[in-house]
């Protein structure tokens, strides 16, 4: 008899287990741990293509460009590989639209932020030569483009997911509709949204940073302080004599030559150039030429502050030369910018020296010591 009862539950479970709609949950779990395992190792998968099925270009490709990235690029595929497994539950109404609308916005927003950080790499990596091979000069430039590609990115990401679930088309026509009413009505709103929306792409500042205002038809004064918050309609600075707070509006800061004293900074390079013999004075003259010739020509480099000794090196004998210049920068990104055309200026002496028969080797890592401008 127990046996029997046995039975009967044995099979009502395996009946249950073979209906079809637990099947599919079966096979979306199995296709969920799939997923974790795949992207987990896409970035080595990728790898292995490349390096078995194309030319050692493409290596070098990802090895600059992709590799960079490769936690991000884990993220994304794991992220897509599951929403792609969304599709086997798709008779779970509730929770499939549910689990289907949070993915699609991973989905889509980590594959924007991919492509923006691929997009930034290969611009770090190439866009530098390209831009000089034009003739331009590839300083705030770079980053200029890099934030026109991320707001088209961004842009693109909204309009990706918006697509199926807006109509578009009418909401574009209401939002012009309803510009050009606004625009008529409050004038002087819009005007302000503006020079905030100036501010924040251009970013001549951020909450933290010192900044002077020089006196304009708005305030007698000069205005030196410390910015505590960018809000949508207007700017607070605390000045730092009086710990006064003054709050001005974002249109006018968008007009304004705005003096930012916290990113007044220069870096010190310190590099060494170790010779594989003692230099002449003709050579060491040729030297001196080339160094200063590629420093001073990159943009970025504070004008003449350039200062290349040849020594003795204490252990070889050999000649070795000590070169210390300033990089100047506004931003973070300005500086890594400026440190990416050191290393192709880098590349560019040792050609050249190389072609006169001089050989040296550059000691790594190059010493960078940040130093604020004296105001």
């Amino acid at each position: 008899m127990d046996i029997n009862i046995n039975m009967d539950v044995v099979n009502q479970v395996l009946e249950f287990l073979q209906r079809k709609d637990i099947r599919d949950l079966e096979i979306f779990f199995v296709c969920i741990v799939a997923s974790l395992v795949i992207g987990r190792y896409t970035p080595s998968i990728l790898k292995l293509i490349i390096r078995r099925f194309f030319p050692k270009r493409v290596k070098e490709i990802y090895d600059e460009v992709i590799y960079p990235v490769n936690n991000l690029l884990r993220l994304t595929a794991t992220i897509i590989l599951i929403s792609s497994s969304l599709e086997i539950i798709k008779n779970y109404g509730p929770i499939y639209n549910i689990l289907r609308g949070l993915a699609d916005i991973a989905a889509i927003f980590s594959f924007a932020w991919l492509a923006s950080r691929f997009c930034r790499q290969l611009l770090r990596v190439y866009g530098i030569e390209i831009i000089r091979k034009l003739g331009y000069s590839a300083d705030d430039l770079l980053l200029v483009l890099e934030t026109i590609i991320n707001v088209s990115i961004g842009f693109i990401a909204v309009l990706a997911y918006a697509k199926d679930r807006f109509d578009l088309v009418g909401l574009f026509t209401g939002l012009g509709i309803g510009g050009i009413a606004l625009g008529l009505a409050a004038t002087k709103t819009l005007e302000q949204l503006i020079g905030t929306l100036v501010l924040y792409l251009d970013r001549p500042f951020i909450p933290g940073e010192y900044i002077r205002l020089p006196p304009s038809s708005e305030f007698l004064e000069e205005i030196y302080g410390r910015v505590e918050s960018i809000g949508l309609r207007s700017t607070k600075i605390r000045t730092a004599a009086k710990s006064t707070l003054f709050i001005i509006p974002n249109s006018i800061l968008a007009r304004l030559e705005i003096e930012n004293i916290t990113r007044g900074k220069k870096v010190m390079v310190l590099l060494y150039l170790d010779f594989d013999k003692k230099l002449g004075e003709k050579e060491e003259a040729l030297v001196e030429q080339i160094i200063a010739e590629s420093t001073n020509s990159l943009f970025g480099i504070d004008p003449g502050s350039t200062n290349i000794a040849i020594i003795e090196h204490a252990k070889t004998l050999n000649s070795r030369a000590r070169i210390t210049f300033f990089i100047l920068g506004s931003s973070e990104s300005s500086i890594q910018l400026r440190k990416r055309l050191l290393e192709l200026a880098n590349e560019k002496v040792s050609r050249k020296l190389t072609n006169y028969g001089i050989a040296f080797d550059l000691q790594e890592p190059n010493i960078y010591v940040e130093s604020p401008v004296t105001i």
